[in-house]
């Protein structure tokens, strides 16, 4: 997959702030695509007390959500952990998994918010604006908002407010289980959004985008063989 992105990132949470604050006005939050037929999803893990990165992707067809491909790339840690900024801690390897694909997918979920942000550019944003590709944020916790009570049952979601401006929602993915905290990244608006999280979501609490790439970014055992369902199998996962 050719990815046309500059390899200068900057080295110090001043600059970072500032290409935040001049991106997240190129953010675009209205459906802006063609059919969605393939979606990849992206998780970040760090080795060696966080000196070394290491990015994983899978990309699934939908609406089968059968795995066609998958990567991993690992790449020496430069940036700080800072909560607001950790898409620069983690972009470089990310683009990295992403260069070894030969699909391109139409549609990607990251682990992680997307204007759900207080500079409303989390790393789903910010990916999408860099690869000007359709993008979600799928964070399994809450960054800033405030948020009515939820009802139980999969499916619901309630508005994730700050400041008076909707940046998100908070879903049922599972009945009973905690939620997720859903936002448009770019190119793709919050209630298409959550209709493509659920359905990535048949069985876990997690998208099977999300699952899968954690899995294999924290080096938890072999993958699915490409080419069946990323449901099948036997196999016992973490249901919350």
């Amino acid at each position: 997959m050719k990815i046309d992105v500059s390899d200068t990132w900057p080295q110090d949470t001043g600059g970072a702030i500032a290409i935040q604050n001049r991106l997240r006005s190129q953010v675009i939050t209205t459906d802006q695509f063609a059919a969605i037929t393939t979606v990849a999803g992206i998780d970040a893990g760090f080795e060696q007390d966080g000196t070394i990165t290491r990015a994983a992707v899978v990309v699934l067809q939908l609406p089968e959500l059968t795995l066609l491909e998958q990567a991993i790339a690992y790449r020496p840690t430069t940036f700080p952990y800072v909560p607001s900024l950790l898409s620069f801690r983690e972009m470089p390897t990310v683009l990295d998994a992403l260069k070894q694909l030969t699909l391109e997918p139409d549609l990607i979920l990251c682990d992680g918010a997307g204007i759900a942000h207080p500079r409303r550019l989390g790393i789903a944003s910010h990916l999408g604006v860099l690869m000007d590709k359709p993008t979600i944020g799928v964070a399994k916790s809450r960054l800033l908002g405030t948020h009515g009570e939820l009802p139980a049952d999969k499916g619901a979601w309630v508005p994730l407010m700050d400041r008076g401006e909707r940046i998100g929602a908070v879903l049922r993915s599972r009945t009973g289980t905690k939620p997720l905290f859903v936002s448009a990244g770019h190119r793709i608006s919050l209630e298409t959004a959550v209709d493509y999280v659920l359905q990535c979501t048949p069985k876990y609490r997690l998208p099977e985008t999300t699952r899968l790439a954690d899995r294999l970014a924290s080096n938890r055992g072999p993958m699915p063989s490409v080419g069946t369902s990323a449901t099948d199998g036997t196999e016992q996962m973490e249901l919350f």
